[in-house]
């Protein structure tokens, strides 16, 4: 089994230069953990939901809010995301993947073309669903369709 097997297709990009809000309402509205950052196509970090965390005021949302604290929602994503993240081929093997997992400080592996294109993306919960027994349809993990946001 390769990485292109259990990957999730699923991907959502955002821009350099996008706002913190537009990220966190993209976390508030798909659920997702981690957001490929690309430039010209091309991935150049992530973000995780823990990034926004750190980046935006705690006392948004809250009676104490003030003009500062909605003001972080206008940072930008190149302020906040990781840059030069740990990639794979679709073609990597899970090994590779566990190795990475296990010497980098990280939740998220994306995957990317021969051109730096983002592909896919894998989780440490992907490479521990595709280990784990069938379900009693024969699947290990949910399809997952994949869809573009920006």
């Amino acid at each position: 089994m390769i990485v292109q097997d259990i990957m999730s297709r699923r991907l959502v990009t955002v821009e350099m230069d996008d706002k913190l809000k537009v990220v966190r309402d993209i976390f508030d509205t798909l659920h997702f953990h981690h957001l490929l950052v690309v430039d010209e196509g091309r991935l150049v970090g992530v973000v995780s939901d823990r990034d926004l965390l750190r980046a935006l005021s705690p006392f948004l949302g809250s009676v104490v809010e003030g003009e500062r604290d909605v003001a972080t929602l206008n940072r930008r994503v190149h302020q906040i995301m990781s840059r030069h993240p740990v990639t794979l081929g679709p073609q990597a093997s899970l090994a590779d993947a566990a190795g990475l997992f296990l010497s980098h400080p990280i939740s998220c592996i994306p995957i990317v073309d021969s051109e730096g294109r983002p592909a896919g993306i894998l989780s440490w919960r992907d490479l521990l669903r595709s280990l784990s027994p069938p379900t009693q349809d024969g699947d290990r993990q949910p399809a997952n369709p994949p869809i573009q946001s920006h």
